[in-house]
């Protein structure tokens, strides 16, 4: 498949851009076609085959490979260190990688010597302690070259680090990992594209350097001459020598950035192919394996309650006895996912005092809490297999490989994707993947549950085999399940409580039927469907914020704060004001309509009440000759209206 261009169609390129851009292509393609005009090709394989060439050859490739090598060790975590932690005088660590990137080389080897050198700030320490003289050496020939060419490794390794999002790093580490682990299994992997453009560009430079090396380590046959500098000697005695070795040296660093394709930096593995639409169920493959039974299911061994004082963006208390799920709601930017964060001790903007038990996990780093976590998108590792994700949190913990395997495919199996245990993220559906990270989080048996919207990918079949799979695990489960959710009906079928966040807040923090009833916030109300509005109650009813007054049944103590919950099946519509028994009365206008299921749901603006969602029937709705656009009148009962103190 062809790639499209990003340049709009009919699009045509401006001489005033085009006409320099081809002459830098010019400038830069000259001096290459100069040493290919100027090459003798009859007796190139005689100059690269003489005993000079061979054996500064051979230096040069020792010496880069050492140059890489100590560039790898040291330059990794340093570039590890740039991108994931914040630290005083980072910015000046960061001039110090780029500096010998823009300092003319002989003026780095100069700074060798000073530092290195017999009479420098360390040479003479080194000597006398190690016995090690590194100037006119080949050390001095390999610590030169790193010097230039390490900065090449750091910088396109940060950029690959940069774009990798942190949340798979985190997510390793609610399974279990510490960091080190996180570093080599999850880290390292993700941005291996980044470590190896930056290391070929390490060793291309290193293989290329000059200035440095003579300055400090001298030009000995044998010892310090490296390729470039066999070149500069060869210039003064055989030109066309000189001319056929810089060819090499062109050739190599061509097929370098050839093979690069361009990349100075490779982009994390994470989804590369887009995941594939979710099957049906009549479509499931023959190997797939329905969810096992609830005596399946093992009995828990510990119990453990949690307490957590959050301060910080959240300030609430969280209490909660093993086996509770607590169902998370509230509008974005409530400070759910915050919450969350905060109970794993991932984020600063909120801090946890977390007992689960009797552990104070909240002095614990995060992969020793005992807390899994699902984040959103599920944040499978890309480069493993669903089964070795799965696993991965059971390996973290030490359980040998063919158990904690045999463990994951079991779960893989409750959740009906066992037949996927050999494929990676990139070959599933976003909800297949969704059930592959709820199985990892099970697996890893944790203390507390963290799921944000762990059902949000799935179809309404899948989903509804999900939560009950789900359901039947939360059941024995010893320790408390907190799920964000935006769906009324996973907040009633799955949670025990429903904790209402606003800003930070908690509004209301009850069982799901109360919720449902005396929903204390505008925002709940409407998830479930109901008209919500907010106001301070007078003698016959509520002055409602946004303009309006609405008459209730038992109105609370006047100058009390309120919320009016009315039902969009007790609002009546009419094309003409209506007689009788409503006490609320409104003209407006259907601004939307929308099907729900055998009702009709209307969307109704008005400038004497703030806008209004009613429920009728399509029979209703054609008798009424009802449309968007079309004046009507609705009338409420002041017997409809709920009223819910603030």
């Amino acid at each position: 498949m062809k790639q499209l261009s990003s340049r709009p169609p009919g699009a045509r390129t401006p001489l005033a851009l085009a006409v320099p851009a081809l002459l830098a292509v010019v400038f830069l393609m000259l001096p290459l076609a100069g040493i290919l005009v100027r090459t003798s090709w009859s007796e190139l394989g005689s100059h690269l085959t003489s005993p000079g060439t061979t054996q500064a050859l051979r230096l040069s490739l020792l010496v880069s490979a050492w140059a890489l090598g100590l560039s790898l060790l040291l330059g990794v975590p340093l570039a590890w260190l740039l991108a994931r932690v914040d630290f005083p005088g980072k910015a000046f660590v960061r001039s110090l990688v780029l500096l010998p990137m823009v300092l003319p080389p002989t003026v780095g080897g100069v700074a060798l010597l000073l530092a290195f050198g017999r009479r420098g700030l360390l040479g003479p320490w080194l000597e006398d302690t190690f016995g090690i003289t590194l100037p006119f050496h080949t050390s001095g020939a390999v610590l030169a070259a790193t010097f230039v060419a390490m900065p090449f490794l750091i910088i396109s390794l940060e950029g690959a680090l940069g774009g990798l999002h942190p949340r798979y790093e985190e997510t390793a580490a609610s399974l279990g990992a510490s960091p080190v682990r996180v570093f080599f299994t999850v880290t390292l992997p993700m941005v291996a594209p980044g470590l190896a453009a930056g290391a070929a560009l390490t060793w291309a430079r290193a293989l290329g350097e000059f200035g440095a090396t003579i300055t400090f380590a001298g030009n000995l046959p044998g010892t310090t001459q490296t390729l470039p500098l066999q070149v500069y000697l060869l210039l003064q005695d055989s030109p066309e020598a000189a001319t056929s070795v810089s060819l090499l040296l062109l050739a190599i660093a061509m097929a370098v950035l050839v093979a690069l394709r361009g990349r100075w930096t490779g982009a994390p593995r994470a989804a590369t192919a887009p995941p594939r639409p979710e099957r049906d169920a009549d479509t499931a493959p023959a190997d797939a394996q329905p969810p096992r039974t609830e005596a399946a299911w093992p009995a828990p061994e510990e119990r453990w309650p949690l307490r957590a004082e959050v301060t910080g963006f959240n300030e609430l208390t969280l209490e909660a006895a093993p086996g509770t799920t607590i169902a998370v709601v509230g509008p974005n930017g409530a400070g759910k996912t915050t919450l969350l964060r905060a109970l794993l001790g991932l984020t600063p903007r909120a801090h946890a005092e977390l007992r689960l038990g009797d552990t104070d996990a909240g002095s614990l780093p995060p992969h020793k809490r005992g807390v899994a976590w699902v984040p959103q998108d599920g944040a499978l590792f890309p480069h493993l297999s669903a089964l070795a994700n799965t696993a991965y949190g059971l390996r973290s913990a030490g359980m040998p490989r063919t158990e904690a395997r045999r463990s994951a495919q079991q779960w893989l199996d409750r959740l009906g994707v066992g037949h996927l245990a050999a494929r990676k993220p990139s070959q599933v559906s976003g909800g297949q993947a969704q059930r592959i990270a709820l199985a990892r989080a099970l697996a890893a048996r944790p203390r507390l549950l963290l799921l944000d919207e762990p059902l949000a990918a799935l179809d309404q079949t899948t989903r509804a085999q999900v939560r009950h799979t789900l359901r039947t695990h939360l059941a024995t489960f010893g320790g408390v399940c907190l799920i964000v959710t935006h769906d009324p009906v996973e907040a009633v079928s799955l949670a025990d409580r429903v904790l209402v966040l606003d800003e930070g807040r908690a509004l209301q923090d009850a069982p799901p039927h109360e919720v449902t009833r005396h929903p204390r916030s505008p925002w709940v109300a409407r998830m479930l469907g109901r008209n919500a509005w907010p106001g301070t109650a007078t003698a016959e009813g509520l002055q409602l914020s946004d303009g309006g007054h609405l008459v209730t049944a038992d109105p609370l103590p006047a100058g009390t704060p309120a919320l009016a919950v009315i039902g969009p099946e007790a609002v009546s519509v009419h094309r003409d004001r209506p007689s009788g028994s409503p006490r609320n009365v409104w003209q407006g206008t259907i601004r939307e309509i929308t099907s729900g299921g055998s009702r009709l749901r209307l969307l109704i603006t008005s400038q004497h009440a703030p806008d209004l969602v009613a429920e009728i029937t399509p029979q209703a709705a054609a008798e009424l000759g009802l449309a968007e656009g079309v004046a009507v009148w609705t009338g409420i009962k002041a017997t409809e209206v709920t009223v819910v103190r603030l």
